[in-house]
């Protein structure tokens, strides 16, 4: 599905990725751990077109895609659930829902864009409950439906996530991660970036550990929930006593 090689990118004049190397499978849940200002998020944003590489090459669908425009990648089945959810706080559930589905409707596909709204409606009752509301009035777990929603208003093949559980309730979490399962049950492909390695590791097929700007360790999520390194630096010293 994606094969990332050698890939370099930042801003200006830092550097920020440094020659990464990485794949993810159809149908896999592959995850990046790794502390605050690793690069983690410029991965996902160059992966979208957001950012561009300096060097290295971006491959999905067994295409090179590294000098594609963001509407091409959205069009071609890859989206991003942005982190911090960027929504648009003054208009409507539904407004920003469908805005996720602006390629379907310059295409004049709005029929499939509106089946796409009720799967959504489907999986997250709440905004449907809630879809004349403003977005900026929602709650926290609620606006990360919405991010979510609103990427799978596109129809992708690759989800990918920046830190969906950033500043939400243990409870909520548990139930956005259990949401992320059901879309890969759903044979959705997720790349997910998360702080709580703890969490995303249990949901995960595969994952990698990065630092400062480099892959330092990968294997499967078992592996890594077990690496005493890891576990060290990224569960916590008492993760044993919490898994007992």
């Amino acid at each position: 599905m994606l094969k990332i090689r050698n890939l370099e990118a930042g801003y200006d004049k830092l550097k920020v990725l440094k020659g990464m190397s990485l794949h993810v499978n159809p149908g896999e849940i592959v995850t990046i751990i790794g502390a605050n200002g690793a690069g983690k998020s410029t991965l996902l944003n160059t992966i979208a077109s957001l950012v561009k590489p300096s060097s290295g090459a971006i491959i999905f669908k067994e295409k090179n895609v590294t000098t594609e425009r963001p509407d091409y990648m959205i069009k071609h089945g890859c989206a991003l659930v942005p982190e911090g959810r960027q929504l648009y706080p003054t208009m409507t559930v539904k407004e920003n829902l469908i805005l996720g589905a602006y390629t379907l409707y310059s295409g004049h596909n709005r029929r499939i864009a509106d089946e796409r709204l009720d799967e959504i409606y489907e999986m997250f009752p709440v905004l449907s409950d809630r879809k004349n509301q403003l977005a900026g009035t929602l709650s926290g777990g609620e606006q990360q439906m919405a991010a979510i929603g609103r990427a799978l208003m596109s129809g992708p093949d690759l989800l990918m996530m920046d830190e969906p559980s950033m500043g939400l309730a243990p409870i909520i979490v548990k139930n956005i991660f259990k949401t992320i399962e059901s879309l890969r049950a759903g044979n959705k492909t997720i790349l997910i970036v998360e702080q709580n390695a703890k969490a995303v590791l249990e949901i995960a097929d595969r994952g990698y550990v990065m630092e400062t700007g480099s892959l330092i360790i990968e294997g499967e999520a078992s592996e890594l929930l077990d690496n005493n390194d890891v576990k060290r630096a990224y569960l916590g010293r008492d993760y044993n006593e919490f898994t007992d």
